[in-house]
């Protein structure tokens, strides 16, 4: 089968969509968030322009995530947010693109096919689903062709997931419903509660990516934070710092790592002896939070790195696969997760 530069890859996430082109790279990065308007359900910004309101719309707009999970949760919005997303990169001819799409490696039948529905809906002549351990092993360069082990942990958005790559598929996965919006929702928990002040989820976010971490930082480092006293009903600023912030990221990270002690134990013992060598790859936007990569190193004794771009590298991964459209469809890759349709 002969490669075309009108075919993509899709990595459909909890917070944001990437899709990758053929011969283009990375052509689209924008945050799973649409904004409805109620009376007609009529969708009237997607992305970042949506994203840029949340917690900002008058009464009559609704802003919703038509990803939950990790899995489509809002079928509907999730077609017309792909359709207008690749529209934009799509040319003129009258061939339609083929697809190959991340999805959950514990992704249920019903879940399939409600991603590969969407994106024929959006525009795709053929869908291809794809594990997302398996693009980002791809995606950070491993020949996931070898019979040795390769454990990836990805922390999304919605979802961490877990699992250990092999011959070409995932042999033993875990996947929680804990991962960076886990993190911004400990720390707006957290504020309240010692502080007694509510902030919203783009703020909690904001504090996360500058002085959020799971470990002690050299130096402390501070961030100034605004929100509704709860007590008063008005406006206060505090100050917070890095410090105290490890405390909140207790319990998410806690179920984190017990995640991945599940999967080693769930593994053969010949594949977890093969990661004393590979050792753990991550990505996700979560794996961007300072220090959760020593700590994973520390609690599991395996040498951990993080991706060099963490957030693509999965649609990188799936945008390899473009190459392969030709094996993929004869079944001669092991993909344990693919469907074709027409």
């Amino acid at each position: 089968m002969p490669v075309f530069e009108r075919d993509f890859a899709l990595d459909l996430g909890t917070s944001s969509t990437l899709l990758y082109k053929q011969g283009k790279g990375i052509v689209a990065r924008e945050p799973t968030v649409v904004v409805l308007e109620k009376p007609s359900g009529r969708m009237l910004k997607y992305g970042q322009e949506a994203k840029n309101v949340i917690d900002r719309t008058p009464a009559n707009k609704v802003v919703i995530q038509p990803v939950n999970a990790g899995v489509i949760s809002d079928y509907e919005l999730c077609a017309q947010m792909l359709k207008e997303i690749m529209a934009k990169s799509t040319s003129t001819s009258v061939v339609k693109p083929s697809v190959v799409a991340c999805v959950p490696g514990c992704i249920t039948g019903v879940e399939e096919r409600a991603m590969i529905d969407a994106a024929i809906e959006a525009g795709a002549r053929k869908v291809y689903l794809v594990e997302s351990a398996v693009a980002t092993a791809l995606g950070a360069g491993i020949d996931i062709a070898k019979g040795d082990g390769h454990l990836v942990i990805d922390i999304g958005g919605g979802t961490t997931e877990v699992a250990i790559v092999s011959n070409g598929g995932v042999v033993a996965c875990e996947s929680i419903k804990c991962a960076g919006q886990a993190f911004d929702e400990a720390i707006m928990k957290f504020i309240r509660t010692k502080y007694n002040l509510q902030i919203g989820s783009a703020t909690a976010e904001d504090v996360k990516r500058t002085i959020g971490g799971v470990l002690r930082r050299p130096t402390v480092s501070e961030a100034t934070v605004t929100g509704r006293d709860i007590t008063l009903n008005r406006p206060r600023e505090i100050t917070v710092d890095s410090a105290e912030l490890i405390e909140a990221f207790v319990e998410p990270i806690n179920r984190i790592v017990y995640s991945v002690t599940t999967v080693l134990e769930k593994a053969p013992a010949e594949l977890v002896g093969d990661l004393n060598t590979n050792g753990i790859v991550m990505s996700g936007g979560g794996s961007q939070l300072y220090g959760i990569d020593r700590l994973i190193e520390h609690k599991t004794g395996i040498r951990t790195v993080v991706v060099e771009d963490p957030i693509s590298c999965a649609a990188y991964g799936a945008g390899k696969l473009l190459e392969r459209l030709d094996t993929l469809e004869d079944g001669m890759m092991n993909f344990s997760r693919k469907r074709l349709m027409q």
